[in-house]
């Protein structure tokens, strides 16, 4: 006799949604790079808000169509509120009507090396050569939250990324923190950065993003590099992010390590 087959949980990455159309179809990239990257495994999207389908429905039709076990991955870079919050109480309400569907939450996905690389790739996309580090300042411009532990988190990963060779890396906030993205620009140029690079730290366009990008034209930014969007590292560490899932007990995401252990994650 043959063993039976057994199917690998699926994926279902929850992203926060946008009334901007250009977020969903980001994530829709992003999601169709991961899957193409592991053939055989079932990737889904949710959204939080304004898209479609919702998580509950997301995992109602995946329980439909046969799925038994679900690994429900944040699209999240930082463990702020909707990672603390509002996913884990929309999973536990949709969880209590789907009793036969076993349920695992994966970490967000920063912080990572790979998305450091991420980060790179996209400033040379927009110009930036390797020569020219010294006397380039980044700004690490990121949504913003007013969860300290997130702050800390995008501070943090700006002083490593000082490290690898950059004039400076300043974090600046779109949102609920200061400094502005046009702050961190002009206090770079203020200090003798030759060139200023604005890198998003986002990862699909939005209104956030937006203002981002209206900071860095307003503050003569040189340099304004993509949202991070279906980079292939980004595809990459939503795989790595589902992987530790399932190695983990009871399906515990692996965020719950200290940021300076994740910091250091290959």
């Amino acid at each position: 006799m043959r063993p039976a087959r057994t199917e690998a949980p699926a994926l279902l990455v929850i992203a926060h949604g946008s009334r901007d159309p250009r977020h969903a179809a980001t994530v829709r990239a992003l999601t169709a790079r991961a899957a193409s990257g592991r053939p055989g495994l079932r990737v889904e999207t949710a959204f939080l808000d304004f898209d479609a389908p919702s998580v509950p429905a997301a995992l109602e039709r995946m329980a439909d169509g046969g799925a038994r076990e679900v690994v429900a991955l944040p699209l999240l870079l930082t463990r702020a509120f909707h990672a603390k919050t509002d996913i884990p109480a929309v999973l536990a309400d949709a969880a209590a009507g789907l009793p036969g569907l076993r349920l695992r939450t994966a970490g967000v996905l920063g912080p990572s090396p790979l998305l450091v690389a991420a980060l790179e790739r996209r400033l040379r996309a927009a110009g930036v050569r390797r020569r020219d580090r010294a006397g380039t300042g980044v700004v690490l411009a990121s949504a913003g939250s007013s969860d300290p532990e997130a702050r800390a988190v995008i501070a943090a990963l700006a002083r490593e990324w000082r490290r690898t060779g950059w004039c400076d890396v300043r974090p600046a906030f779109a949102s609920a923190s200061l400094p502005r993205t046009e702050d961190a620009v002009r206090a770079l140029r203020a200090e003798g950065a030759r060139t200023v690079a604005v890198a998003p730290y986002v990862l699909a366009p939005g209104f956030l993003p937006d203002r981002i990008a209206r900071g860095a034209r307003e503050a003569g930014a040189d340099v304004l590099a993509d949202v991070l969007g279906p980079a292939p590292e980004v595809a990459e560490l939503l795989l790595r992010r589902y992987d530790e899932a399932l190695r983990s007990p009871a399906g515990r995401p692996a965020a719950a390590r200290s940021a300076a252990a994740r910091l250091a994650l290959a």
